[in-house]
């Protein structure tokens, strides 16, 4: 299975990964705080329609790697990110909002599809406003879905901040032919 993400629609990339299951494993991996710290973000989520979801992004915890200077404080001081749970059918789909504050709303979906002993994940961010945000999303995305197949497979982690230029650059030169979100 191919890991990179892939344009799904204007503003809108979707990501596929075959994981270790079972379904209730993977979804407890997206939906507790204690494990989802392990590869994206700690935080309480509300699991209904209309609930919150609150995350710290605090990369010291997924990574011991040296960050570029430029995402030092998010690494070691972290940032918070707020959302709204919009979709909620467990163990199957959770969809919530992304960004607010200021920033123009995304929003992410999970879908988990049993395959034998494994589980498809589906990853959809739509929403997205701009090739640069599309870009930097993907990559990501990339990384962090990378750490969680890790954590399911009880592997030792993958390279984070090692592999964000490359990811970056290769996500950049994807999307480059692509016109602007809402612009064609």
């Amino acid at each position: 299975m191919n890991a990179y993400g892939v344009v799904l629609e204007s503003g809108a990339v979707r990501f596929e990964r075959l994981l270790p299951g079972p379904i209730e494993r993977v979804w407890s991996y997206l939906t507790e705080s204690e494990k989802r710290g392990r590869w994206l973000a700690s935080g309480v989520f509300d699991l209904r329609v209309g609930g919150r979801t609150e995350m710290l992004f605090k990369h010291s915890e997924i990574t011991d790697e040296t960050p570029p200077e430029a995402y030092r404080e998010v690494h070691e001081n972290g940032v918070r990110s707020t959302g709204t749970i919009t979709r909620c059918e467990p163990p199957r789909i959770i969809a919530f909002t992304w960004g607010g504050d200021g920033e123009p709303e995304s929003e992410v979906e999970f879908e988990l599809v049993p395959k034998g002993e494994k589980v498809l994940l589906v990853l959809t961010h739509r929403k997205l406003t701009s090739k640069a945000e599309m870009t930097s999303v993907s990559g990501g995305w990339h990384m962090h879905l990378d750490l969680l197949e890790d954590q399911l497979a009880g592997s030792k982690p993958r390279g984070f901040w090692s592999r964000f230029k490359a990811l970056d650059a290769e996500y950049a030169a994807r999307y480059a032919d692509l016109p602007e979100p809402g612009k064609g």
